[in-house]
């Protein structure tokens, strides 16, 4: 049985901030002390090898699990976010631009023809997701810790429990419903079940290593 633990990296610019910042930003000072709680809770866990996002948010949160677990760390660029307008970089969240470009691209997310400018849309998103699972498949490790971020998150758990038969609308709803906090923690396993083999999902974004201050403040 092969099992992912599945990490959203800590606190970040990108996602606290104001502002739509590009990738080499990294954590904020909250975010630092989240990550060193959860790597704290990773020397629980049989952790094989660390994948991470080559996003700097991802890679900061990646580090301080690899010194904390003592255990390899490599880095793929299939587990980045999903890739927004690059007009959109540096532009305030609030921005009235920004927020028209948010809004289309939502409301298109389930027409396959529709492509604003350079964003990643469900088809690509899709096809990243099952690369991102063959990759996994393909290892040869057995108790990988994977860090990523939110929206692929969602993505990647929709692609468990839909398939690959999993529709924009399917994903739609999972990206609305399924909401993450920094360093959440979700497991899936691949392997024979009573009914198939297959991936499934055996725990959702779970946040107990955070004291009740830190998690209410999320």
């Amino acid at each position: 049985m092969k099992t992912i633990y599945f990490v959203r990296h800590a606190e970040a610019e990108k996602n606290a901030g104001k502002i739509w910042t590009d990738d080499s930003v990294g954590l904020t000072k909250k975010g630092l002390k989240q990550a060193h709680i959860l790597a704290s809770r990773c020397k629980k866990i049989p952790i094989d090898i660390i994948i991470s996002s080559t996003a700097e948010r991802a890679l900061e949160t990646a580090d301080i699990i690899k010194d904390a677990v003592l255990k390899p760390l490599v880095q793929s660029d299939l587990l980045v976010e999903r890739k927004w307008p690059s007009e959109q970089t540096n532009l305030a969240k609030d921005d009235p631009k920004s927020l028209e470009i948010q809004k289309v691209i939502s409301d298109s997310f389930c027409d396959p023809t529709f492509r604003h400018s350079d964003e990643e849309t469900f088809p690509d998103l899709k096809a990243r997701v099952e690369k991102i699972m063959a990759l996994f498949e393909g290892m040869k490790e057995e108790n990988i810790l994977a860090v990523t971020h939110g929206f692929v998150l969602r993505m990647i758990v929709a692609h468990v429990v839909m398939g690959k038969g999993l529709t924009a609308q399917e994903c739609d709803q999972f990206v609305d419903k399924f909401h993450t906090k920094n360093t959440g923690l979700t497991i899936v396993h691949h392997g024979k079940t009573k009914k198939m083999t297959d991936w499934h999902l055996s725990l959702w974004n779970d946040c107990s290593h955070l004291d009740d201050q830190e998690f209410s403040a999320m």
